[in-house]
C-alpha cells in the first residue's frame, strides 16, 4: 500500500497570515501554484491553508479589495493535517469526508509538506494497466 510520504509535496510556498491578498496571488502565479501553506504564529498554532477558491469568495462576499485584505481573512485555518506514513486510501477518504482537495501532513506539529487529491488519483491510476 502506497503511503502519503509516497505522493506528498515536501516543496511548500508559505505565507505569511498577514500578507495581502494580492501578495499571495503574487506568489501563487510566481510559482505557478493554487495554494499556499499559511505560517504559525508560533509553537502551538496551527497551519492555514488559502487556495484560489479562498481568495475568490472572499473577494466576492466581502466585495473586498485584495490590498486590503490579508491572508488571514481568506485562508482556513486550521486545516486537515495527515502524518506521513497513513495509507493513501485513508487521505483519499478524509479528502471526501470533509470534502477539500488538499491535506498538511505533519510531524510533531511541524510541517512536512502537503498533499493533493491529483496526486492521489495519479497513483492510483499508474496501479491500473
Amino acid at each position: 500500500m502506497k503511503l502519503v510520504k509516497d505522493v506528498m509535496i515536501r516543496d511548500t510556498i508559505d505565507v505569511s497570515p498577514f500578507a495581502s491578498l494580492r501578495d499571495a496571488l503574487s506568489l501563487m502565479k510566481k510559482h505557478q501554484v493554487k495554494s499556499l501553506v499559511v505560517d504559525k504564529q508560533n509553537e502551538h498554532d496551527a497551519y492555514g491553508l488559502i487556495t484560489y477558491t479562498n481568495i475568490l469568495k472572499t473577494v466576492i462576499a466581502e466585495d473586498g479589495d485584495i490590498d486590503l485584505l490579508n491572508v488571514y481573512d481568506a485562508c482556513a485555518k486550521p486545516v486537515i493535517s495527515v502524518g506521513e506514513h497513513l495509507g493513501i486510501r485513508y487521505a483519499a477518504s478524509l479528502m471526501s469526508q470533509h470534502r477539500v482537495k488538499r491535506l498538511l501532513v505533519l510531524q510533531d506539529n511541524q510541517l512536512v509538506g502537503f498533499v493533493v487529491m491529483d496526486d492521489i488519483m495519479a497513483a492510483l491510476l499508474d496501479t491500473i494497466d
